[in-house]
């Protein structure tokens, strides 16, 4: 598309194209087609985005106007009271015609959980490729799936450009009930704290470490407000819901890591695994029936219950514990975390990995609450 070059200087548009190469959202396939979208997406993105005071000013929509003020509170109490990067992000806005901004696809090969990773020179390696067409994203999904892998796929409502431009407020979740909009923000700002080349999992468990700490803070700043133990409702029965389904999937990946790592034949393996996802549909049923209608996780199951779909999950919790104990270390020290995150982040993988288990014995027992594949819980 073209842009305006009174809305964009050309040090942007460099900017912009270095942020559509490097954000784990748009990972994919190095051909011309597949960074092609993604570039055109994100200038997408930054041609219609509006100052979000100006929105408020104009929209006739009262609904709207009051979520957007609340976005700019929440993101004014992120760099206020979370040390979260104060900048432009999430003080403009975008209507989108779609429910999200992109989809992501996952694949892990028939007998196994490690997922496939794809490697670019800026961003590193990723588990996961985005498109802002639902239509690319399923026939990427296809190709894989024809090729023997399991896929899972996954609309996104937000995605972080890791600082290289200001991400705006899309109206793929300005609809969300306010701590949930909470959790998104401050989730997404983490990732412009840090970013580690090649380490998914470690990424994400941060963001969701600071997204979790971030809500306990700003609930306990809501107080004095007359939906304050509402809020407070909500967030228990999310989190205990979030919780449960996060163990039920992780006993899950246990037993296909037993079946997967056994002597057995493949085709023994192929029935033992069919037999422990139908076990997962049937708990979850159960589950879901205890929860008194809760948001639940159909469109998990919908993308997908399967080896990629349970390692998508997997890779945005798993060491939460870790990064919960490292910021229990700091005395909750904020700066003083994030300044321990950016440390491990500049050693090797492996030594990074040791340094974050060491943490395993002091997080044992807490349980966290994790943000599954960001689109899950409204």
């Amino acid at each position: 598309m073209v842009l305006r070059e009174s809305s964009m200087s050309r040090a942007n548009l460099l900017r912009a194209l270095a942020a559509a190469l490097v954000l784990p959202a748009l990972s994919g396939c190095a051909t011309a087609g597949f960074y092609w979208q993604g570039f055109a997406g994100q200038f997408d993105l930054l041609a219609r985005a509006r100052p979000i005071a100006d929105v408020a000013a104009t929209t006739a929509d009262p609904r709207l106007k009051a979520r957007l003020q609340q976005a700019l509170a929440i993101r004014g109490y992120a760099s206020d009271a979370l040390a979260l990067p104060d900048n432009g992000s999430y003080t403009r806005y975008v209507e989108l015609a779609r429910p999200f901004v992109v989809w992501n696809v996952f694949a892990t090969p028939e007998l196994s959980l490690a997922p496939r990773q794809w490697c670019f020179p800026v961003a590193g390696c990723v588990s996961y490729r985005g498109y802002f067409a639902e239509a690319d994203a399923r026939a990427e999904a296809g190709r894989l799936a024809a090729a023997g892998d399991d896929v899972h796929q996954g609309g996104v409502p937000a995605y972080s450009t890791l600082g290289y431009f200001d991400d705006p407020v899309l109206s793929t979740f300005i609809g969300y009930r306010e701590p949930d909009l909470a959790r998104l923000v401050f989730h997404e700002l983490a990732h412009q704290v840090v970013y580690v080349k090649d380490d998914t999992g470690f990424n994400e468990s941060f963001a969701v470490a600071v997204e979790e700490e971030g809500l306990r803070r700003w609930l306990a700043a809501q107080q004095g407000r007359s939906d304050a133990g509402a809020f407070a409702d909500y967030v228990a029965r999310s989190d205990r819901v979030r919780a449960e389904f996060r163990a039920l999937v992780r006993s899950t990946r246990e037993r296909l890591a037993a079946i997967y790592g056994s002597d057995a034949a493949d085709a023994d393996k192929r029935v033992e695994k069919t037999a422990a996802f139908a076990q997962l549909r049937a708990d979850y049923a159960a589950l879901k029936a205890g929860w008194d209608g809760a948001p639940g996780f159909d469109r998990w199951f919908d993308g997908g219950a399967n080896n990629a779909g349970v390692v998508a999950i997997g890779l945005y919790s798993d060491r939460v514990p870790q990064f919960r104990a490292l910021l229990a270390a700091e005395g909750g020290d904020l700066p003083r975390f994030y300044a321990r995150v950016k440390a491990l982040a500049a050693v090797p993988k492996a030594e990074r990995d040791a340094a974050l288990a060491a943490h395993t014995a002091a997080a044992a027992g807490t349980e966290p609450h994790p943000l599954v594949l960001k689109s899950e819980i409204r």
